[in-house]
């Protein structure tokens, strides 16, 4: 490609400049967003401001970038910058590359065209102009917001059903949960639609262990499913870190758990249990009497912009998710032993290690033991974040992924 000169590149940026501004107001025009406003740290500013001084070294850019690359649906962030760098994670680099007419790297459309330009050992991009798609009308009145259709820093589609049904508990929130303890009809299995009641956890001692279900101002109606919690034990200290609960639907409560108090015929105080009504409203299986109930968070969309951790991390899988699956590949979710307290956030980027192996020095007469070092394996992202736990996804995958593989910052 030839080389571009200083005023041809700012030529270009200025009619680009123009094409960013329309975008922004058909964007502003539009109805109100409903997925994360995924933010610029100043950081990554700072990394993106620099490159677009500069230009990106040739030596950063991916071996087999392409000269022209149109955005497709279904594209993230992460294949456009693995696209165009040796390591995605660096993301802010590649939006410096473009920083004038990107303002928002996660405002990138598809139809958009990326032009690569090289001068002088640098590289940087370019939109190329004219690059708004063609939009066919139908004889109807409708409006579609922009920034909905902006590609996604990570694939969303996959870790969507994590989000909200991922769950990891303490011992004494397990305990004191609340469980399912009979249905009208005295069925023990149980299905979307149905109805079923419900009490709070009480102990031996009749002690209560926890909240009791209340219709009251500020008590949560909407409650989770969930059984069979699994233990979380770091690899390295065997210490459990928390228990993993099976999702199995949601509930909502319509009638609080009560006590009727009376007097028996012997004339001494007598009181009955009557349970709180809950209905399923979503089961992804069977529900069954002694599921357990927690109250269900708000919908919740962390920020998934890929970036390296600060501070530096290191740790082990903890378990692969999954039903009897000892092996994860990509595009499947594994827990690793570091959480919130930490300094683990959504969007770190993480790279996994195959397992040292170990064998005799054949050259050395008395035949020592060696440890080789573990070799890179692919890398994963971190998208959901408890107080000693973390899911994350695997993104780039060599061989299998297992209980005790190490991960390190890349």
């Amino acid at each position: 490609m030839p080389a571009i000169g200083a005023s041809q590149l700012a030529s270009g940026r200025r009619g680009l400049l123009a094409s960013a501004a329309s975008l922004t107001l058909l964007w502003a025009a539009g109805p109100a967003r409903a997925f994360p406003d995924y933010p610029v740290t100043p950081g990554q500013r700072g990394t993106a401001q620099k490159v677009a001084q500069a230009g990106l070294p040739l030596s950063e850019l991916s071996p087999n970038a392409p000269d022209r690359y149109t955005v497709k649906r279904g594209d993230t962030l992460w294949d456009i910058s693995g696209l165009y760098l040796r390591r995605p994670w660096r993301w802010p680099e590649l939006w410096g590359m473009n920083l004038q007419q990107i303002r928002n790297p996660h405002l990138i459309f598809p139809g958009q065209r990326l032009v690569l330009h090289k001068a002088n050992g640098r590289a940087w991009l370019s939109l190329e102009q004219g690059e708004m798609p063609t939009v066919r009308l139908s004889p109807r009145v409708r409006s579609e917001n922009l920034a909905e259709a902006a590609i996604p820093p990570i694939p969303l589609d996959v870790i969507a059903p994590f989000l909200n049904e991922a769950l990891i508990v303490d011992e004494n929130t397990l305990a004191g949960a609340a469980r399912l303890v009979a249905t009208p009809e005295n069925r023990v299995l149980l299905s979307q639609g149905d109805r079923a009641y419900a009490r709070g956890q009480y102990g031996d001692s009749g002690r209560q262990l926890g909240q009791p279900l209340q219709l009251e101002a500020g008590s949560p109606r909407r409650l989770r499913i969930f059984r069979n919690t699994v233990a979380l034990k770091d690899p390295a200290s065997g210490e459990i870190l928390g228990y993993e609960a099976q999702y199995v639907g949601q509930a909502e409560l319509v009638r609080s758990e009560d006590i009727i108090v009376g007097t028996g015929a012997d004339g001494r105080p007598t009181q009955q249990i009557v349970p709180a009504t809950v209905d399923i409203t979503l089961a992804k299986e069977e529900v069954r009497i002694g599921d357990r109930l927690l109250p269900a968070p708000p919908p919740e969309w962390p920020v998934f912009v890929p970036h390296a951790p600060e501070p530096e991390q290191q740790g082990q899988v903890v378990s692969v998710y999954g039903n009897a699956v000892r092996y994860a590949g990509q595009s499947q979710v594994v827990t690793i032993n570091r959480g919130a307290r930490d300094g683990v956030e959504p969007g770190q980027v993480l790279t996994l290690l195959k397992e040292s192996g170990v064998l005799p020095d054949k050259t050395d007469p008395g035949k020592p033991e060696l440890r080789l070092p573990g070799e890179r394996n692919g890398l994963m992202i971190v998208f959901r974040v408890f107080e000693r736990v973390s899911y994350a996804l695997l993104l780039q995958i060599t061989d299998g992924v297992k209980i005790g593989d190490r991960f390190i910052t890349p």
